[in-house]
């Protein structure tokens, strides 16, 4: 498929995005799972009696009131604290004085703003500990305190995991986000991360730990409140503390077709029960009008990749009489879920499973039994949205040495929450990728940031390190033995500083190849024992002097050949693309044009074509593989793309990204050496039916590679990186099947204060059939563009078919995928090459995570980062389905294939017809 490329218009074709909307308008992306509340209903909480026994030791933090000062709210009499003692950072803010009314609650007139940094983090401190199930809400009214009138957008985390994405309607909207959550660290962060549109905030934080195992919540999972329903209410208040013991905050609903009962007398007065369910809640409930019919209502999940957990509540209202029953049973999505339930007078009692449900709409229906002579009742219902939890905190002894390192050199930056995770990582730390299992520091730039005393011990603790960054500060002390005992440790940079004392022999060698630098330590001897002498009558002080700047001169020139030789480009030199006018900064992996010829064989083995022209096999000196890109005369690429990609390449590193190696720049012959990628582009083996077709796992895992390059492009560059050419043949593939993004030509860089808008740009450019309409139409430029073709690459990767199928008439293959979705065929769907061997499930969410990546509209598309923890959690479906396979001895595996036996019981599992 070749670039498209089209000049700006002066407006957005209707007709263009019309053509894409039957195939979009059935699968929206996000579920607003926020709590929308108005002023009146949030300030006017039910009053009650009950003591807050259980939720002993609560934190309530009243964001942005002055430090140590603090009230207790005279309608739930909780006691509310400063902020200052939970984080160091943002800033105290009030909202603006019209939305500032009698009736708003007092917690929501200030908010802490985090305009700086990419993350910030709440530390709480729960006497409970790890190990301790948390109830914690989070909430935020805007108001519009920074008189910008942009509402932001930003991401909320506990601890190194997502909890949700914060948004609003308008200036008034109250968003509040509960969850239960089991810690797994003493500390519990909550942490909000700056996503490009707009300043993150907060207006409240609570949190609560529960004496009960009530909640279906593990250490691998949360429960996001989805709806949480006091129904029959005769007050139409919000019912919370004092009533509910863990202030659990119970919204007044009404079911449709439905009549209100109640009761004066109070509920569970004679035992505790295991919900603590508030007595104002369950004393009011809901029947159906007519006796004979059936409460049936519907809860709209929008996005059935989504899993729920449902709680209802139940109490007996009424007196029956011995001949008299209230027994049902109830349905969800068409399924038995309970049956023949019994309320019991006065008492409460809560169902629910221990397996959630899922689908794109929840439909209950509670119908009374053939001997029922009165209809089904309901008090009350909880609904919780499933969140997996996967990533681990930083290894413990990683965070321990680390905290001691900042509070030794008391660290201005912004240092908060989990070293490591949500990404970015703190300021100045790198850590390693582990997947799923605890991370570790690999490296520590502390360079210019006014650090006194000795090099602390902690940093010896860090036993993954391969970087250490302390230059330009005021060190003092010898060069402390602990740096030669950590075995990663790659290379050290201590230049710049007040260190003193003989330099050990044992760093001499260090010293020689350039990957210690302790240049600039006036007192330090880098040579032989240090000697005070009298400088007037000592005439060898010159000759040591010169001494010593002959050896600092020889280790920089090491320092230099040693870095030329590992390929780390940091001296630079300037040279000129032709024509360009545009300079570029290259290190010392420049090659001639003879150089280029001699390792290519004189460009005798072609691995790839494309328009900017041709890429040769070639093979360096030390037997290392490489490809090299050389660009045609005739491109249709031009020189000033590929001088873009080969800046990119030169500052982006990621292990999902292809890896720039050298340039080459001599008249007319401009080339791009890059490592290689023995497998070939991913399209081939797509397409190419000489290939061994890729099981379910690897194109999983291909998937995950892929979004992993992309959403470091996304979130882990400064400024941002947009792709603009995401395509199944810009996706590579090494020996081990590992997959990388490759043509980083038609990419553009967006400064980070812009991320907020979108780019207009005045040429569109791309590739047929994964070009986003909305960029296409409008020139409009965001992260999401990338998402867009991300989503066609996986519907590829899935169905094994081309984003334009010529088979039926260049239909295009979301148009494809539609069709079967209708039909809730998701066989029909995935690649028939595959004969089956796939989990339903695994293939349901790798769907409908492609789907949702490709509305008309880019705001109902996920982020990079939320595409990229459905896809790994796609891979633990299947992973976890194969491990069960062997366990019983059904799966069957040869070297090439990797097959495996379908079940026949696997059918039963599938999810309905959407």
């Amino acid at each position: 498929m070749g670039t498209v490329r089209r000049s700006k218009c002066s407006w957005c074709s209707t007709i263009g995005l019309l053509a894409f909307a039957s195939v979009f308008a059935l699968w929206p992306f996000t579920v607003n799972s926020a709590v929308l509340v108005s002023e009146k209903e949030l300030s006017n909480p039910e009053h009650g009696r009950r003591n807050l026994h259980d939720i002993g030791g609560s934190i309530n933090i009243d964001c942005g009131i002055p430090k140590d000062s603090s009230y207790t709210d005279e309608k739930t009499e909780l006691h509310y604290v400063s902020d200052a003692e939970f984080i160091d950072s943002g800033e105290n803010k009030k909202i603006s004085s019209e939305f500032n009314t009698e009736t708003l609650q007092k917690s929501l007139l200030n908010v802490r703003s985090f305009p700086q940094g990419n993350r910030s983090c709440y530390t709480l401190k729960p006497a409970e500990g790890k190990g301790t199930n948390y109830f914690i809400r989070a909430t935020f009214m805007y108001g519009n305190y920074d008189e910008q009138n942009q509402l932001p957008e930003f991401g909320l985390y506990v601890g190194v995991n997502e909890w949700d994405t914060i948004k609003f309607e308008n200036a008034s909207d109250v968003v509040i986000k509960e969850i239960i959550h089991a810690a797994v660290t003493d500390d519990v962060y909550v942490c909000l991360r700056n996503t490009g549109s707009g300043t993150p905030f907060m207006s409240t934080l609570e949190l609560r730990h529960f004496d009960e195992e009530s909640y279906n919540q593990t250490e691998s999972t949360a429960l996001l409140l989805y709806r949480r329903y006091d129904l029959g209410s005769t007050t139409g208040q919000i019912v919370r503390f004092k009533e509910d013991a863990y202030d659990r905050m119970w919204f007044p609903y009404n079911l449709p077709q439905s009549r209100p009962i109640n009761t004066s007398l109070d509920i569970d007065t004679l035992e505790r029960t295991e919900y603590e369910l508030p007595s104002t809640v369950m004393r009011t409930a809901v029947v159906p009008e007519n006796a004979n019919d059936t409460l049936h209502f519907e809860l709209d999940a929008a996005d059935p990749t989504l899993t729920f957990y449902p709680f209802l509540h139940f109490a007996e209202l009424e007196i029956l009489k011995r001949n008299e029953s209230r027994e049902f049973n109830i349905d969800i999505n068409g399924k038995l879920w309970f049956k023949a339930v019994v309320p019991k007078y006065l008492s409460s009692e809560t169902k629910s499973r221990h397996e959630p449900v899922r689908g794109p709409n929840l439909n209950f229906s509670l119908s009374k039994t053939q001997s029922s002579t009165h209809p089904p009742i309901l008090n009350a219902m909880e609904v919780y949205r499933v969140k997996d939890f996967l990533n681990m905190p930083t290894h413990q002894d990683d965070v321990d040495a680390i905290m001691e390192i900042k509070n030794q050199y008391r660290v201005s930056k912004f240092w908060e929450g989990d070293p490591c995770l949500p990404l970015p990582a703190w300021d100045g730390l790198q850590c390693s990728d582990n997947g799923y299992k605890p991370r570790n520091i690999t490296a520590l730039n502390l360079s210019s940031s006014g650090l006194t005393g000795t090099i602390p011990a902690s940093i010896g603790r860090l036993k993954s390190l391969q970087y250490l960054d302390l230059s330009n500060n005021s060190l003092t002390g010898t060069l402390p033995k602990f740096l030669l005992q950590l075995p990663d440790l790659r290379t050290v940079d201590l230049s710049g500083n007040k260190l003193s004392g003989s330099v050990p022999s044992d760093f001499s060698a260090r010293i020689g190849d350039g990957s210690l630098s302790v240049d600039g330590n006036p007192d330090l001897c880098v040579t032989g024992p240090c000697k005070k002498e009298e400088k007037k009558k000592n005439l060898a002080v010159p000759i040591i002097a010169a001494v010593v700047s002959s050896v600092v001169v020889l280790s920089v020139l090491a320092l230099l050949w040693s870095y030329r030789r590992k390929q780390v480009p940091k001296q630079v030199a300037r040279t000129h693309l032709k024509g360009s006018g545009r300079s570029l900064k290259l290190d010392n992996r420049h090659f001639t044009y003879n150089e280029v010829l001699n390792i290519t064989n004189n460009f005798q083995t072609i691995i790839g074509k494309g328009g900017f022209g041709t890429v040769y096999h070639g093979l360096l000196s030390d037997g290392t593989q490489v490809a090299v890109k050389m660009l045609s005369p005739s491109s249709t690429q031009g020189s000033d793309e590929f001088l873009t990609e080969v800046q990119l390449l030169m500052r982006v590193h990621h292990r999902n990204l292809v890896s720039f190696t050298a340039y080459c720049n001599e008249g007319t012959n401009i080339g791009i050496i890059y490592e290689y990628m023995a497998r070939g582009n991913l399209a081939e083996y797509l397409s190419d039916k000489r290939k061994d077709t890729l099981t379910w796992k690897a194109r999983l895992q291909i998937a995950v590679d892929a979004a992993q390059g992309l959403e470091y492009l996304h979130h882990g560059c400064k400024p941002p990186i947009i792709h603009r050419d995401v395509k199944t043949t810009n996706i590579l593939l090494n020996e081990k099947m590992q997959a990388k993004i490759a043509d980083f030509g038609l990419s553009k860089c967006f400064q980070v204060e812009n991320q907020s808008q979108s780019h207009l740009l005045t040429t569109v450019v791309g590739t047929l059939g994964y070009l986003d309409p909305e960029y296409y139409n409008c020139n409009r430029l965001t992260e999401r563009s990338d998402v867009f073709s991300f989503g066609v690459v996986l519907l590829e990767i899935i169905t094994g078919r081309p984003a334009l199928i010529k088979s039926e008439g260049n239909a295009h293959i979301i148009q494809w995928v539609s069709a079967f979705l209708e039909r809730g065929d998701i066989r029909g769907i995935v690649d028939p090459r595959l004969q089956g061997y796939f989990n339903i499930n695994s293939g349901w969410k790798a769907v409908e995570t492609a789907m949702a990546c490709v509305p008309l509209n880019s705001n109902q598309r996920p982020t990079m980062s939320h595409v990229l923890m459905e896809l790994k959690e796609c891979l633990e479906i299947e992973l976890a389905y194969e491990q069960s396979l062997e366990t019983q001895g059904v799966l069957k595996e040869s070297r090439n294939t990797f097959e495996m036996s379908p079940l026949g019981s696997e059918i039963d599992t599938m999810p309905l017809a959407r």
